[in-house]
């Protein structure tokens, strides 16, 4: 089995997609572990805040399979329309970040919708330039970012 950690965002009826997003998570996968949900700022837009939740989850999948056959179907679903800025509103977003101890997206070491969440789930991941673990990255985080855990009640996964 692969362990896997996969970021969901969404600033579109955020509260509603993050769920249906877990939901379809659960469906179909065993989920291990779930961050709280971090309210953030947008990237490079002034669109309204994102929800970003982070999931530990195990897959026979591979890392390709993973994203092109099922994490992407749930975007479609979900209503997700891709367009040329990467930094636009969606429905929901949903990143592969770390795919069996390999982290496949190196922003989890600089941005708060990354840090934050995966900071509680991998604390002890240490980035390969500043070789600072993640939860060192959240604490000094959160002093400078507009960034709050959200009362965002999820429904408890089976482990």
């Amino acid at each position: 089995m692969n362990d896997v950690y996969v970021l969901l965002g969404s600033n579109i009826n955020p509260e509603k997609n993050i769920l249906l997003a877990l939901e379809y998570l659960d469906r179909n996968f065993k989920i291990l572990q779930v961050s709280n949900t971090w309210q953030t700022k947008p990237i490079g837009s002034s669109a309204d805040d994102f929800l970003n939740t982070a999931v530990r989850l195990e897959t026979a999948l591979s890392a390709y399979d993973l994203k092109e056959k099922c994490l992407c179907q749930i975007e479609e679903v979900l209503g997700r329309i891709r367009q040329s800025d990467k930094n636009a509103p969606r429905t929901i977003d949903l990143d592969i970040v770390v795919f069996n101890g390999k982290v496949i997206d190196d922003a989890v070491f600089k941005y708060d919708h990354l840090v934050l969440p995966f900071s509680e789930l991998i604390p002890d991941l240490v980035g390969p330039e500043n070789k600072v673990p993640l939860k060192i990255l959240a604490e000094e985080m959160i002093q400078k970012t507009l960034a709050k855990k959200f009362k965002f009640l999820l429904p408890p996964f089976e482990k």
